[in-house]
């Protein structure tokens, strides 16, 4: 929503003066939920490992699953603050024209057109990290299911006895 509704309508505000300030009003006003979104995701998700930490050290393809969705999110919640503080450069640089949110225009200055171009990449490269993370989710749902983890525990063991399948 924020790349394509919040950042896009920056574009349809007539005055070039203020679009990137009003969509650095509103990324402001969901920094906060964006905030509470992320703690309550490390949460669940240190809950959920505390649960399942026999099965994740056990069963075979839990434990690399797990590791690469922390992977993944401790990167999501480095782009996100990292995103964050772009916005706060841009925000600090006041009235300029600019074309869109992450769109300088010919006329904005130098350091905030920098800081835009790297949000214009930025502003999709948190939502595909948290896409893989979701997809990771549901791989992790599948793997609970009582064939996938009698397999897995089975592909695990035989490993860790060196016999083969």
């Amino acid at each position: 929503m924020g790349a394509v509704g919040l950042n896009g309508a920056s574009r349809a505000i007539n005055d070039p003066d203020e679009r990137a300030q009003i969509a650095s009003v509103g990324w402001a006003k969901w920094a906060p939920v964006s905030a509470a979104a992320i703690g309550a995701h490390l949460i669940g998700g240190a809950g959920l490992l505390i649960a399942n930490r026999r099965r994740a050290s056990t069963q075979a393809g839990v434990t690399a699953n797990t590791a690469v969705k922390t992977a993944l999110t401790l990167a999501a919640i480095a782009t996100t603050a990292y995103s964050g503080l772009l916005g706060a450069r841009i925000a600090r640089g006041g009235a300029v024209p600019t074309d869109g949110a992450t769109d300088p225009s010919p006329a904005t200055p130098q350091d905030v057109a920098a800081d835009q171009r790297q949000q214009r990449i930025l502003q999709w490269v948190t939502p595909a990290l948290t896409a893989v993370i979701v997809t990771l989710g549901a791989q992790q749902g599948e793997q609970q299911r009582p064939s996938q983890m009698l397999g897995g525990m089975g592909a695990r063991l035989a490993r860790v006895t060196g016999r083969s399948r």
